[in-house]
């Protein structure tokens, strides 16, 4: 996979909880969803367990898969200061074979992005067909290819600012280019770190790679899978799919 060139942004675990654990509506989801179901919940790219442990935290059965092992590592010793009992497992989410059969499967983050070639989403989809059990659930997001997502100005622009784990300042910048025959963003983050003054003291650059899916190629990619989707959304709150969407979120269900 490309995976292995693809991973300056998880060099750094800490780092990604601090820039990413205040996102919690797909969590708030996903909790719905378990409700529903009896036996083990498989995480696709668990990452540092972000979605994982709240799942652990409200009683559910839960195993964590992820190609990284620094972000296996941070999800581990997370749950271990919780006393959670999750199953970690390192591996590559398109070639992995687990003992096991899930009734709700799910990737979040945007990790289905990371599959970038056509053979590698087919893996990826096979796995998550292969481990669920009938009619069992499979949820995912990821980016909606609206124009403003792909045109994005080739040169550096502001995206946000947050506080590092000493309380010092972040300014966060990105570079984007769309090639549109491989359908893949290409991304480069800067990260300027603030003295008290508002002084940039020094900056960090990392690159990532992330594939584009259109909602009907994604309708026929899954069906050719062996899933029916349920339903299609802009986001983790339910709202239909539109023309101005930056997120799909989809519920499918396997049928053969």
């Amino acid at each position: 996979m490309n995976q292995n060139t693809n991973f300056e942004e998880y060099e750094d675990p800490i780092l990604y909880d601090i820039e990413n654990d205040p996102f919690q509506d797909d969590v708030a989801f996903l909790k719905k969803w378990a409700k529903k179901v009896n036996g083990p919940i498989i995480d696709f790219a668990c990452g540092t367990g972000r979605a994982t442990i709240p799942l652990a935290q409200a009683g559910h059965t839960l195993m964590g898969v992820d190609f990284h092992h620094g972000m296996i590592t941070q999800a581990k010793k997370k749950a271990e200061k919780m006393n959670l009992r999750i199953e970690w497992i390192q591996g590559d989410c398109t070639k992995i074979q687990l003992k096991v059969k899930s009734p709700l499967i799910y990737s979040v983050g945007n990790s289905f992005q990371h599959f970038l070639t056509n053979e590698e989403q087919d893996q990826f989809l096979t796995t998550v067909h292969q481990h669920l059990e009938d009619e069992g659930i499979f949820i995912f997001g990821t980016r909606f290819p609206s124009l403003d997502e792909l045109l994005q100005p080739t040169t550096e622009e502001y995206w946000r600012s947050y506080k590092d784990e000493t309380g010092r300042e972040i300014d966060v910048f990105t570079i984007s280019s769309y090639d549109s025959i491989v359908q893949i963003q290409h991304y480069t983050t800067i990260r300027k770190l603030k003295d008290d003054s508002g002084k940039t003291i020094s900056e960090k650059k990392t690159n990532i790679q992330l594939r584009y899916v259109f909602p009907q190629e994604m309708n026929r990619l899954l069906k050719e899978r062996g899933f029916e989707v349920l339903a299609v959304y802009k986001d983790w709150n339910e709202t239909p799919l539109t023309q101005d969407s930056y997120q799909m979120v989809y519920v499918c269900k396997k049928i053969s």
